[in-house]
């Protein structure tokens, strides 16, 4: 006898409440892949490790046709929990604060329904449970480790609290950004405060760059398009009296695609050296660059749409992409697929992801059961 689907849910819950209790951060998910890997065998679904803490299952592997694969991310954050709740973290000092235990436990879930129907299934199917998502490059690290190898093409989801629940975002291009992180440090001369003749001061360089560096989305930028330059520390000075002898600043640039964000950190580092020429000051510039822009191919988000629409779910338009990043623009750089950013809020007072007050909304793991089912044919 086939189990009901609100059985599943109720065990993916159960799940999901055990991993909360557990976080682990990025590349040290071990306890996590347990869990994955002990419910994957429970199940009887054949899987391997990848990337160490990763993981890939497999059903209907011998059926003909394009290996659809669906992901989940398993790490948590650096976050002292304040949820109150009774499977609140119980590691100090770290908590899924972005739901990373919901996608989990989604994955699950669906893996438990597919199984259930895994002779009706039209094509395989692959499970990727990924690392280090938060920042650690996870998905590169799958690749280095054969996942693409694994599948045709990709799906995942995010839960979105500041969309509203019965809503989704899956646009046919850029739903999330490219983001990456800039540090600059400006070298100036030192002395006495009341005589700033005598000196380069690098705190009236450093305020010169702040400023003029809002221009270069404002005025370098077309309107049609999302990009962001922020400038978010700013470190200089030791006492009331002292003109420092150097300051530094740290920001990030994020865009809708991949080669704006790097035009941005050219441009935001020829912004800083013009601030400084006329102080006397000096600057080096440094950008690091994290995650590529999440694109969704405009096939595979229709049939998300689809999907989302035969479950009753509106379609939100406005205000995307999302400046946020995320790892899994890597697997759309290099495969064809999507990525849905499922409503979760419930209100203006729904605390966003990365707060130490939120917590994963579970009624959205019968619905991505329910989405992942129609794409992957039944």
């Amino acid at each position: 006898m086939l189990p009901d689907l609100s059985a599943i849910v109720t065990r993916a819950v159960a799940l999901r409440h055990d991993l909360h209790r557990h976080p682990e951060l990025m590349h040290a998910e071990h306890r996590t892949a347990g869990v994955v890997r002990g419910e994957l065998d429970r199940l009887g679904i054949p899987w391997r490790a990848c990337a160490n803490t990763g993981t890939l299952g497999f059903l209907a592997a011998d059926k003909p046709g394009r290996r659809i694969a669906f992901r989940a991310d398993l790490d948590a954050l650096p976050l002292a929990e304040l949820t109150g709740l009774p499977y609140q973290s119980t590691v100090p000092g770290k908590m899924h604060a972005c739901g990373h235990d919901g996608h989990t436990a989604s994955l699950l879930a669906a893996a438990a329904w597919l199984k259930c129907h895994e002779a009706r299934l039209p094509q395989p199917v692959v499970l990727v449970f990924q690392p280090a998502e938060e920042g650690g490059h996870g998905a590169a690290a799958m690749g280095a480790d054969g996942a693409l190898d694994a599948f045709d093409v990709i799906f995942g989801f995010h839960n979105w609290p500041p969309l509203q629940a019965g809503t989704a975002a899956c646009p046919a291009g850029p739903v999330m950004a490219a983001n990456g992180e800039w540090s600059a440090r400006i070298q100036g001369r030192g002395g006495h405060a009341s005589m700033p003749h005598l000196c380069a001061d690098p705190i009236y360089a450093g305020s010169q760059f702040v400023s003029a560096v809002q221009q270069v989305v404002a005025r370098q930028v077309a309107p049609q398009e999302a990009a962001v330059v922020t400038v978010t520390c700013f470190h200089a000075g030791t006492a009331d009296n002292i003109i420092p002898d150097a300051a530094e600043l740290v920001g990030t640039c994020r865009a809708a695609t991949t080669t704006r964000r790097d035009d941005l950190a050219r441009r935001t580092e020829a912004v800083l050296h013009a601030a400084c020429a006329p102080t006397g000051c000096t600057a080096t510039f440094e950008f690091h660059p994290c995650y590529e822009a999440t694109v969704n191919d405009p096939t595979a988000a229709g049939e998300a749409q689809a999907a989302l629409a035969a479950e009753g779910i509106s379609l939100i338009r406005e205000q995307l992409p999302i400046m946020a990043a995320e790892d899994f623009g890597w697997f759309l750089a290099r495969k064809p697929g999507a990525f849905l950013l499922l409503g979760s809020g419930r209100g203006p007072d729904t605390p966003g992801c990365h707060s130490a007050r939120f917590d994963f909304d579970d009624t959205l793991i019968p619905l991505v059961v329910r989405l992942w089912a129609r794409l992957a044919g039944l």
